[in-house]
């Protein structure tokens, strides 16, 4: 029986392994501090539009904790700016097979990589044969420790999940595809297998890049939509620089198009904002917009086009970060003066 180990269980991971657990599927639920002692105390708490529901999936806190064997698969659900961490204390831990040490994690296991933003993949390249990235639409939200709120139903998220790069091939990889796809339907998330994941997580990429405004003006904020057009715009123009062509989004729409909007769940907070705006108010002094309004900066420095307004984002939502700044710290009027003089900013 495949067991899914989920290396940093925040708000995708633990949903993703609490619906799994909830499926009666083998997980074990890779988290650290408050949150981890939460869930091996009293279970992890899944709130979304329909039911709320407890499970107690096991749960260890270090890569020591687990001992893994050949029929496991590795799910890094930790943010961008974290997987180079994650991946380098996973990928030497030895593999068993019937007791016996057959091989390390990176040189047997699958690898699954959970996170926004693009780069993910070539890191764990280095250490890891067999890699597949996820593209995830996934609205979810960590606020407290061992709690979850799922704003999806009766999905809790969709997947596209591919091997990188697409061109290799090995016979193991079909069959894990299938075990993930039925697994995973059975835990209310919906795996597709496009032919160029890549070009998928190009386009979240581009929907990504809204997750810094918000964190930096508030959720609900009014302006959101005029700074998140100015960034897309943009960004499209430097991936057409870099000859990038992201998934078309009539494409998008007709893979995930109304299958995770967000609806309203009893008793929830008032403030619901994407991953940077919780990075904010969990106050966790880091975020992961360098990977994503900074990968269009990156792809503008190497092929030599303008990108002022993502590179003032990406700056602003470092500082906030590293403050510990609440959500909504920077007022529009703030932006705008900032995006007016991008070197001073």
């Amino acid at each position: 029986m495949t067991r899914y180990v989920i290396v940093g269980a925040g708000a995708i991971g633990a949903t993703l392994g609490g619906r799994l657990a909830q499926a009666d599927r083998d997980v074990v639920l890779v988290a650290r501090g408050e949150h981890a002692a939460a869930m091996a105390e009293r279970g992890l708490t899944l709130r979304d539009p329909a039911a709320t529901v407890t499970v107690h999936p096991p749960v260890a806190t270090a890569p020591e904790d687990v001992d893994l064997t050949v029929d496991d698969v590795v799910v890094l659900t930790v943010k961008t700016h974290q997987v180079l961490a994650a991946v380098t204390a996973w990928a030497d831990r030895p593999v068993r097979d019937g007791g016996a040490v057959v091989g390390t994690a990176g040189e047997l296991l699958p690898f699954v990589t959970a996170q926004n933003g693009v780069s993910s993949e070539e890191l764990c390249l280095r250490y890891v044969d067999r890699v597949f990235a996820a593209c995830l639409w996934m609205p979810v939200v960590l606020l407290e420790p061992g709690e979850v709120w799922v704003r999806s139903s009766p999905l809790s998220g969709v997947y596209q999940v591919g091997r990188v790069p697409a061109a290799r091939t090995d016979p193991r990889d079909a069959a894990f595809l299938d075990r993930l796809v039925a697994d995973c339907a059975a835990a209310a998330v919906e795996i597709q297998r496009p032919a160029e994941v890549l070009a998928w997580k190009y386009r979240k990429l581009l929907a990504n890049l809204g997750n810094g405004v918000q964190a930096l003006l508030g959720d609900g904020d009014p302006e959101v939509k005029r700074f998140v057009g100015l960034a897309r715009d943009e960004a499209l123009a430097v991936l057409a620089a870099a000859d990038i062509e992201p998934v078309d989004p009539d494409e998008q729409r007709a893979g995930v198009g109304g299958k995770t909007d967000p609806k309203p769940i009893p008793g929830q907070p008032a403030g619901m904002g994407g991953s940077s705006w919780q990075s904010l108010a969990r106050g966790t002094g880091s975020i992961e917009t360098d990977y994503l309004n900074g990968e269009i900066v990156r792809l503008a420095h190497v092929h030599g086009v303008p990108a002022p307004v993502n590179t003032v984002l990406a700056r602003l939502c470092r500082q906030a970060a590293a403050r510990r700044d609440a959500p909504g710290s920077v007022t529009a009027d703030q932006l705008d003066a900032a995006l007016a003089h991008p070197r001073t900013a």
